[in-house]
């Protein structure tokens, strides 16, 4: 069943590169009480996340910070040697995007939001949303018809939608 508005965010424990390799995130400690977006995606350095779905909140990030977002967060199905890679190149963690990978689809599964297109080589990959959660709770979530479009989840009507 797949989280909706209202309901509690599943915890996971995500992963990013540090100084040292891989650390784990606990998704819970992370967000805290605080106002956080956020987004998930199919895959890291595909056409649709990395020309539209990532640039979208790197545009949006100053003004998220207005409507008082503290932390925006993109989770992808992907390892975080590829997770940081993927920030480096499109700019994301300098624009204050925590990049965080959910390599097994544990997240992605838990908020039932997985999905498999074996023509375009996309195996347990994550359906593309975007939500704002405020202490834990899902506030709002726009999730996408099509995982090769990026309207609703996009950092701009994230924006309107605050």
């Amino acid at each position: 069943m797949a989280i909706s508005v209202g309901d509690k965010l599943p915890n996971a424990t995500l992963l990013k590169l540090g100084a040292d390799g891989p650390e784990t995130v606990d998704l819970h400690g992370l967000i805290g009480d605080r106002k956080v977006v956020i987004f998930a995606l199919p895959g890291a350095f595909t056409g649709t996340c990395t020309n539209a779905h990532v640039p979208s909140f790197m545009r949006a990030r100053e003004d998220l910070t207005k409507k008082g977002v503290t932390d925006v967060i993109c989770i992808s199905v992907n390892d975080p040697f590829v997770m940081q890679a993927w920030s480096d190149s499109t700019g994301a963690g300098d624009a204050g995007i925590t990049m965080l990978g959910d390599p097994e689809g544990e997240f992605t599964k838990a908020m039932g939001r997985e999905f498999n297109a074996p023509p375009a080589g996309l195996i347990a990959r994550s359906k593309r949303y975007a939500m704002m959660v405020e202490g834990g709770e899902v506030k709002i979530i726009h999730e996408e018809e099509s995982p090769g479009t990026c309207d609703v989840s996009g950092g701009e009507a994230m924006v309107a939608a605050l």
